[in-house]
């Protein structure tokens, strides 16, 4: 059995690679130790790393102030929701888009896609005006509705990328075997394209968990996601770096959890139709 040459081509990308991935995790991991140190040792200077007295005060404070159920229950069902709903949408269009192309359909996408650089401060006031007139303010189905949208251009971009990947003439077969525009939604598209919808719903799952600007300006108590429960540990008197560890923790573990498990099916989604 021939062995695998380690070049040091293969040892600095490596390398690298283990040093990028490191850099991005340590804003997290100091997060997670912060949350089980004194608020005294949160703001020691210099920092302390690991010699520390390992305490769960933090968390048992938050328990006691905070309803954490309550704001994770919020979360998922506007982050789900807003998912679901924007793949129900976005199947449909991206079908269209990537096998019953226009003149205009590029032109469309790439609209589509301006609407992300749109700075959302810019429509805040207006969409502020239009839940309080319609009683929406602090509703969770008003957060589903809203942050579909936002993301609704990324969701048919995604899916649009991954249909084109998809031979036209299994399609037109299917058609002359008499399916219907359902039945090849259903039954023939949507099956050959399950790594790339799992991708998608589970990166705007994601995009829709750590909305912050939004649910912080349209939610109150009711609706109130995780965001709104870590941005509760900033306070006039200034932040608790120990407790808003703790919230922060708290908050991304179940998302890091997720992503974790379901790694390999985003990376297998996200690499679709990129090898033939």
């Amino acid at each position: 059995m021939a062995r695998a040459v380690t070049t040091p081509r293969k040892v600095i990308n490596t390398t690298v690679t283990w040093g990028i991935g490191l850099l991005i995790f340590f804003p997290i991991l100091w997060t997670i130790l912060t949350s089980f140190k004194t608020e005294a040792q949160a703001i020691a200077s210099p920092p302390i790393f690991l010699a520390f007295d390992w305490t769960l005060e933090n968390y048992a404070v938050v328990q006691e102030r905070s309803n954490y159920m309550r704001f994770l229950w919020n979360s998922v069902i506007i982050a789900g929701g807003s998912t679901i709903l924007g793949i129900i949408i976005a199947i449909p269009a991206a079908w269209s888009m990537a096998f019953v192309p226009s003149k205009r359909t590029k032109d469309i996408l790439l609209w589509m896609l301006s609407t992300k650089m749109l700075p959302a401060v810019g429509v805040l006031y207006p969409i502020y005006l239009l839940c309080i007139q319609l009683g929406l303010l602090d509703n969770r189905a008003a957060l589903v509705v809203i942050l579909m949208l936002i993301n609704l251009p990324i969701i048919v971009w995604m899916l649009y990328t991954y249909f084109r990947e998809i031979p036209g003439e299994i399609l037109e077969a299917a058609r002359m075997d008499g399916a219907g525009l359902k039945e090849e939604l259903l039954y023939i598209l949507t099956p050959m394209a399950v790594p790339g919808i799992a991708s998608t719903l589970l990166l705007n799952f994601i995009l829709a968990w750590n909305e912050a600007f939004w649910t912080l300006n349209l939610t109150a108590v009711d609706a109130a996601p995780l965001t709104a429960f870590i941005a509760s540990y900033s306070s006039p008197e200034g932040l608790f770096f120990a407790k808003l560890s703790a919230a922060s923790t708290m908050a991304i573990a179940p998302i890091l959890i997720l992503g974790w498990f379901s790694q390999k099916q985003l990376v297998r989604g996200l690499t679709f139709g990129a090898v033939k």
